[in-house]
């Protein structure tokens, strides 16, 4: 979005110091840095302070701060953090965007890129990137919305009991979709419980003519639907919009027929995974809701791709057949992913690569033991990178995963899935076993 560094100034109640430029987005890494942006400069692990000079050579029209003044045009404030959702939140009053915001214990990144390409075929859409979904990616992804777009949409995580509430408070999303309460970041939430309750704030701002949007599968996304002031839609098995005559190719890609209040349609998917169709029935209740015929519907969902390293499925010149799931893992995505290499149709050797499951709390040693037998009820190999926790033998860390998994000769007719939490980063094991 385009704005002046003076209305930046008034919308976070800063100084301006310099002269009045127009400015065109903003972003909080020196990096990536585009003409005429807005750096803003956070205090986290690095002070972000020490980058503003890089920043403003590097093309940025104005800076946020609250230490020292660095070249160009600035707007002092006390925080820039706090700043940062004060224009997050004003650049959302200033579009007539119908924006969308999805949240969830596994999938919503899915579920946020499947959406944007359904809707992208009923207007201009912006998405947020990647995994922009906290108090830093929401309102960054709001700013960086061009002037004349229909669809905003955007995902949001969260870590404590208010997380949601305030990301909403800065958004105020129209649409509001739920995927799934399980666990994840449990160490952090302390029960299920509360990890529905806090997934739930988003219901509760969400407009008289706005919608939510839940599994029906999910009981725990369900017992938050009492909260909602606004029109409910269902997706799933048990859901308004739902999925009929499930079948998968060689590569995982699901076709089916899409049921719904709206009519029916043939989907062919080029996404990965039988456990992809609940995230695209998710996408394709929200492009329903906006007006989208079921037919346009279902060509949007054919041209979806998914962000990096999610159910990437390749094929290494060996032959050997590669599941890039590494972005992240928990005990529903694990299963998830074992289910998928369970399926491929190959017939060799099937090998589960993962790491470490983080932030689980309590629940930590019985969610590893489970992932363990139900490998093991797939007949699937286990291998663990980094952790003893699956009761198998540990691999230390990447050079040895791959040294260990070049011994095996694994070529054609074989599959290895590759997944963990991103402290395993076990994307670059993948990386190499295409390469071989």
């Amino acid at each position: 979005m385009r704005f002046r560094a003076s209305e930046v100034a008034a919308a976070v109640g800063g100084e301006l110091v310099g002269d009045d430029v127009t400015l065109d987005g903003a972003t909080q890494d020196s990096r990536a840095v585009t003409p005429g942006c807005l750096f803003v400069p956070l205090v986290a692990d690095r002070d972000g302070h020490g980058f503003i000079d890089g920043a403003m050579a590097g093309g940025a029209g104005a800076h946020l701060t609250s230490g020292a003044i660095g070249a160009g045009t600035a707007i002092r404030v006390p925080d820039t953090a706090v700043a940062l959702c004060d224009l997050g939140s004003a650049a959302r009053a200033s579009t007539t965007a119908r924006v969308v915001a999805v949240t969830g214990s596994v999938g919503k990144t899915s579920v946020k890129d499947l959406t944007a390409a359904v809707i992208s075929k009923g207007g201009s859409t912006h998405a947020s990137e990647r995994s922009f979904n906290n108090e830093i990616g929401v309102p960054l992804s709001i700013l960086g919305a061009p002037e004349d777009v229909d669809f905003l949409v955007l995902e949001m995580g969260a870590r404590a009991e208010g997380d949601i509430a305030r990301l909403a408070g800065i958004a105020r999303p129209d649409v509001g979709v739920i995927t799934t309460v399980d666990m994840a970041h449990t160490s952090a939430f302390g029960s299920l419980e509360v990890v529905a309750r806090t997934k739930g704030e988003l219901l509760d701002g969400l407009p008289p003519d706005g919608c939510a949007v839940l599994n029906a599968d999910d009981d725990l996304v369900m017992g938050q639907a009492g909260r909602a002031r606004c029109p409910i839609l269902t997706f799933g098995e048990r859901g308004e919009v739902r999925a009929r005559d499930v079948s998968l190719d060689d590569l995982l890609r699901p076709a089916f027929r899409l049921e719904s209040p709206w009519g029916r349609t043939e989907v062919r998917l080029d996404v990965h995974g039988a456990h992809m169709v609940s995230n695209v029935l998710a996408a394709a209740a929200v492009g329903l809701f906006l007006g989208l015929s079921p037919e346009e519907v279902a060509a949007g969902l054919s041209e979806a791709r998914l962000s990096p390293w999610r159910m990437e499925v390749a094929t290494a010149p060996s032959g050997l057949v590669v599941v890039n799931d590494a972005y992240n893992a928990n005990p529903a995505s694990m299963a998830a992913g074992l289910e998928a290499l369970a399926s491929l149709a190959v017939s060799g050797r099937r090998i589960a690569v993962v790491g470490l499951m983080a932030e689980l709390g309590g629940y930590e040693a019985t969610a590893h033991s489970e992932v363990a037998d139900l490998a093991d009820g797939f007949g699937i190999d286990l291998l663990a990178v980094g952790t003893d926790l699956y009761g198998v033998a540990q691999l230390a860390g990447i050079d040895e995963a791959s040294a260990h998994l070049a011994g095996l000769a694994l070529g054609d007719g074989d599959a290895v899935l590759v997944k963990g939490s991103r402290v395993a980063g076990l994307e670059a094991l993948a990386a190499r076993l295409l390469e071989g």
